[in-house]
């Protein structure tokens, strides 16, 4: 198991505000906040790694087509939670790469959503289940 992934961003204030919103949807809870530095972890003690996230040294943008970060993906329980992760990152006007669906090319079942943060970074929300 991965312990925790450590990701750069622009700008930590904004990444916190964002991640703020949206960890709690996919199951995680704030866990360190420092000025250069902020993670989140599984919520209620579950088991899983962490995401941290820390000011980016370098004013170079993110671009996902080179080398690095591809995306990440979140597992979420059900089908419903991925169509409410997809609600609240529209609200929150995120630009939505591929709205909820299934992925037939994935082995199934595969319901996903993949949307961009404040960052460019694409995230996703995956259920694995075929349960609301």
């Amino acid at each position: 198991m991965i312990g925790h992934l450590g990701v750069n961003v622009g700008d930590l204030g904004v990444a916190k505000a964002y991640y703020d919103q949206v960890m709690p949807v996919l199951g995680f809870e704030a866990y360190l906040v420092e000025d250069d530095q902020v993670a989140y972890r599984p919520a209620g003690g579950k088991p899983g790694t962490y995401l941290f996230l820390y000011p980016a040294p370098a004013p170079e943008g993110y671009d996902r087509s080179r080398p690095g970060l591809q995306h990440l993906a979140f597992m979420v329980p059900t089908r419903g939670r991925v169509d409410e992760v997809h609600e609240l990152v529209r609200g929150l006007g995120s630009e939505v790469v591929l709205a909820p669906q299934e992925f037939p090319q994935y082995p199934p079942p595969y319901y996903a959503t993949f949307w961009r943060d404040p960052h460019g970074f694409v995230l996703e929300a995956v259920c694995h289940h075929d349960r609301d």
